[in-house]
């Protein structure tokens, strides 16, 4: 489907000016941050060298002080703690990170997780009867989950136990009645924070209240790293210094399990966010999707180097199977759209079977919905007609609105803007289809249907080098509200043919500007339809890592053709 581009607005000379004169930093890269709403050389500096010291205090975040006393006072009473979290990057990061920060006090904590095809997400009451028969907490810290789970807190305490919950999902129902609910949805600030930031200001609090010798708060910076990359958070404010920080420790990480993971996943030694999201995070989430995510977890907290090697191995072999179910499900998929989805006619893309797997159905509907550009929900259905599902959306579209408008249809659900799951019966399968495309219809326009790009800089072949590539890295990390730039290069030529590279999925490309040839590779780019040169070029600059000598390559995401262009 073909993008409309969309070119950045016009940068302020003065405020341009004055902001490359104080930095050194090339132009384009200084309109970029002044796109991106940094207006001035103070919030430049702090974006481009974020300092710890900046981090605000951890009592600022809602319930924060009575959490923490309550973790304090069952450390002093010898209390049973229990962790129960989620089955992601996020939920079993944060265990990891609890638990250990906990250790340092010589508190040894339990550690639950659910299980995801028996139990279901979060705080369930099937979850709960479990964690209670095999630990018996006096205190239940529930991780990444529980926000919205009134009656499974309440099914805990009726069982003799607190209820401390540190969560970043938004608020959909009636706050749970425990004994502090740390979650930045509640108050004013930090609503981009994913459930490991919150427990690293749960730990940061705890050492400020409770003080021992011997804890370094930056040792754990790298676990906060993984996971805010990893939940596709906005890198943005603390976030920002969380991560730069904790890419930076992960280098030299002391935690036996990330050395492994990172060795196992071939990752090199300048390790950048898109190490996380594209080879280390996809290795942890293998566990949950496909099983249990205990082995993710028993990686995280081991301290031996050999079984964290044997369990990183596992975790790699676990990923590549979840590569194939995820590749299987995306072609059935596909198969159905073909046979069920009209595009002139449809406003939303809602496919359904027996048998898919539910712990892949996020990732093929982020697929699905990028290639389509339609809202997209694809559910599962058990041998007993219960369906799980995932959902993703477009720009604009808010999904968790429409499916409140078909709750009637649902069993649960919940989510946000762009992203959900929920639960339905196969016997109400057809009727919330029709329910959904009425209210996608409701709500979509047609402008809405029609894919952007969003462009940062349009650049001059010459002005291409390996310095323009080492200021980029002035940038990282990127990610969610930060990400890489993409520039715009006009009226190109190919030098060749574009040739396939190695399993005929991508294209490798050298293009030429006048005198200037440039090498470029086009990842996915089957199905295609190249267009009559010149060419106009979106692209990433990136290292070119099987060059001998310190070199850049163009990586494209579109190309269109120069004529008639703006």
């Amino acid at each position: 489907m073909q993008r409309k581009w969309i070119l950045p607005r016009a940068t302020d000379m003065r405020s341009l000016d004055s902001v490359q004169s104080t930095f050194g930093l090339p132009a384009c890269f200084v309109s970029l941050l002044l796109q991106r709403g940094l207006t001035g050389t103070a919030s430049v500096e702090s974006f481009l060298y974020p300092k710890l010291r900046s981090l605000s205090a951890p009592e600022l975040l809602p319930d924060m002080s009575p959490a923490v006393e309550r973790v304090d006072i069952a450390m002093r009473n010898g209390e049973k703690i229990v962790l129960y979290g989620d089955y992601d990057v996020d939920g079993i990061a944060s265990l990891a990170l609890i638990s250990r920060i906990l250790a340092a006090y010589r508190i040894r904590a339990e550690c639950f997780l659910p299980r995801r095809t028996e139990e279901g997400y979060g705080l369930t009451l099937a979850g709960i009867k479990r964690c209670f028969a095999e630990h018996r907490p006096d205190l239940l810290i529930a991780v990444d989950c529980g926000t919205n789970s009134a009656e499974e807190v309440a099914a805990v305490r009726r069982r003799g136990a607190d209820v401390v919950i540190l969560d970043h999902h938004e608020v959909h129902s009636r706050h749970p009645n425990c004994t502090a609910l740390v979650n930045p949805k509640m108050g004013r600030d930090f609503h981009y924070l994913c459930s490991a930031g919150v427990a690293f200001k749960l730990a940061h609090a705890l050492v400020k209240y409770h003080t021992i010798p011997g804890i370094n708060l930056k040792d754990y910076l790298d676990i906060v790293a993984l996971a805010t990359v990893a939940d596709l958070v906005p890198l943005i404010g603390e976030n920002r210094t969380l991560v730069k920080w904790g890419l930076k420790q992960m280098r030299t990480t002391r935690w036996a399990g990330l050395a492994a993971l990172t060795q196992i996943a071939g990752v090199k030694a300048s390790i950048c966010s898109a190490d996380i999201g594209f080879r280390l995070g996809p290795r942890i989430n293998a566990a949950g999707r496909l099983g249990t995510a205990h082995q993710a977890l028993a990686l995280l907290l081991s301290d031996d180097p050999e079984e964290c090697i044997r369990l990183a191995t596992d975790l790699n072999t676990r990923n590549c199977e979840r590569q194939t179910v995820e590749k299987s499900v995306t072609r059935e998929v596909e198969f159905w759209i073909e046979a069920h989805h009209d595009h002139t006619r449809n406003a939303a893309i809602i496919a359904g079977h027996q048998n898919w797997h539910s712990g892949v159905l996020g990732i093929v509907a982020s697929r699905i919905a990028r290639r389509y550009h339609r809202p997209t929900l694809i559910i599962g259905f058990d041998g007993s007609g219960v369906g799980k599902g995932s959902g993703r959306s477009i720009e604009g579209f808010p999904l968790i609105k429409a499916l409140r408008r078909c709750s009637n249809k649902l069993e649960g659900f919940g989510g946000h803007r762009m992203a959900a799951g929920l639960t339905l019966l196969e016997a109400n399968f057809k009727s919330f289809c029709t329910s959904f495309e009425e209210v996608a219809k409701s709500l979509i326009t047609e402008e809405m249907l029609i894919p952007r790009l969003y462009l940062d800089a349009e650049v001059s072949a010459e002005s291409l080098s390996h310095s323009l590539l080492e200021w980029q890295d002035q940038l990282e990390p990127f990610g969610s509200s930060n990400p890489q730039p993409l520039f715009l290069l006009r009226q190109l030529q190919p030098v060749h043919s574009p040739h396939w590279m190695g399993n005929k999925q991508h294209l490798s490309l050298k293009l030429s500007s006048g005198r200037r040839q440039l090498e470029a590779v086009f990842f996915n780019a089957v199905g295609f339809c190249m267009p009559h040169p010149p060419w106009d070029v979106a692209f990433h600059l990136d290292r070119n890592e099987f060059s001998k000598h310190p070199s850049f390559q163009l990586r494209i995401i579109d190309i269109r053709s120069s004529k008639g262009s703006l």
